[in-house]
């Protein structure tokens, strides 16, 4: 076994670890999860504004 076999070996773990990863973000599972971390900015904004007007 050289370095080859190695850097082969290797770079197939990554690809399956790649794999792995975009199943896990794309499975229906995580989907409610992802969309309430998208909506995070949009809630801050709303967040900031209403002590903004409570300071006033």
């Amino acid at each position: 076994m050289d370095i080859n076999d190695l850097r082969g070996i290797l770079t197939a773990i990554i690809f399956i670890a790649f794999v792995g990863i975009w199943v896990w973000a794309w499975s229906h599972r995580r989907k409610e999860d992802f969309d309430a971390s998208a909506a995070l900015p949009l809630e801050e904004d709303t967040y900031i504004e209403s002590n903004e007007r409570e300071n006033i």
